[in-house]
């Protein structure tokens, strides 16, 4: 070996001598650098307290908190069917501390529906996981005098006025379902918009009005007779009401799942996203929570990939901004 290898030699184990200490620090800062989850996880309502994300966002905050050995928090940020609290989780870190727990109308109504957003939510929120799902019940004033669901389009068919049936408001998915199968089996109906589904369900009970899509949140109704089953809208029957058809036993692929969702900010690291869908399917798993979601309205829980949550997102998009679009319905 020559005087310049020599040389050349050492200068490459000094190097080595001067990194070796720094790459250990290094790998040291790495180790004590904390994993998802470290800290308090909140989940965000945009409802009050009492509604369906409410109730899911509740059960799954215990059950998750006992899975990540963390404090699990819910807050309710209400307003503008469920913009105030996207907005705040989109500005929130992405680090999924904050997260949304979101009705299916936020994503796949309000986009179409509302001239100005706060929000973008396709492209400012991440869809992590479905949490649950629920239908809607075709429910009818009992003195109405039909047993059926073929008796209620007979019926409709041949009313002159037409029957009034009662939404939520417009635009709601109450209003925008009701349309849908009107356009699917060619009756004619009055919309009479409520503001929400309380009014709109005492009215349907008291007669002002005919008929409305409800949520299974009112099964005491339905079972007690106060209101009459008629149909759902589920793929499935529901099994709050197995008796009762689904709409596309008679009109077929005619479909309104009620879902909700938990969301993050659209930059939030694979990885959480990864270590949340591995809780939260553990958690939908498990018989607690299977019960608590059924004794919470008969709420099934949801699970599906996350490609699969996308994809109901975009059908659900197509379905209801092609409703919107031919009511000419826009809100400011």
């Amino acid at each position: 070996m020559n005087i310049v290898s020599q040389y050349s030699t050492a200068r490459i184990f000094n190097a080595l001598a001067l990194l070796l200490p720094m790459s250990l620090w290094w790998a040291g800062c790495e180790a004590q650098t904390p994993s998802y989850a470290h800290q308090p996880i909140k989940l965000v309502s945009p409802i009050p307290p009492g509604g369906a994300p409410d109730l899911i966002a509740r059960i799954m905050a215990a059950k998750l908190s006992e899975l990540s050995a963390q404090s699990v928090v819910v807050e309710n940020r209400v307003g503008s069917n469920g913009y105030i609290a996207a907005d705040y989780v989109a500005r929130s870190p992405a680090d999924g501390y904050t997260l949304l727990v979101c009705m299916d109308s936020t994503f796949s109504v309000n986009p179409y529906l509302y001239s100005k957003a706060i929000v973008d939510v396709n492209h400012d929120l991440l869809p992590i996981a479905s949490l649950g799902a629920n239908q809607f019940v075709l429910s009818a004033n009992p003195n109405l005098g039909i047993k059926n669901f073929t008796d209620f389009i007979e019926l409709a068919k041949r009313s002159n006025p037409p029957l009034a049936y009662a939404s939520a408001g417009n635009g709601s998915q109450h209003h925008l379902i009701m349309e849908l199968l009107k356009s699917r089996s060619g009756i004619e109906l009055m919309h009479v918009p409520y503001k929400g589904g309380s009014p709109a369900t005492t009215a349907t009970v008291g007669g002002e009005v005919a008929v409305m899509f409800a949520g299974t949140s009112n099964a005491n109704l339905l079972k007690s007779g106060k209101l009459k089953a008629l149909a759902s809208t589920g793929i499935k029957r529901s099994k709050s009401f197995p008796e009762v058809p689904n709409i596309s036993e008679t009109y077929p692929d005619f479909e309104a799942t009620i879902w909700i969702g938990l969301f993050g900010p659209a930059q939030l690291p694979q990885s959480v996203v990864t270590q949340l869908r591995t809780w939260v399917t553990q958690a939908l798993k498990s018989n607690d929570v299977v019960d608590n979601l059924f004794k919470s309205g008969g709420i099934e829980p949801l699970i599906t990939s996350q490609d699969e949550f996308k994809a109901l997102i975009a059908q659900d998009q197509k379905k209801y901004s092609k409703i919107i679009g031919q009511l000419r319905l826009k809100l400011e």
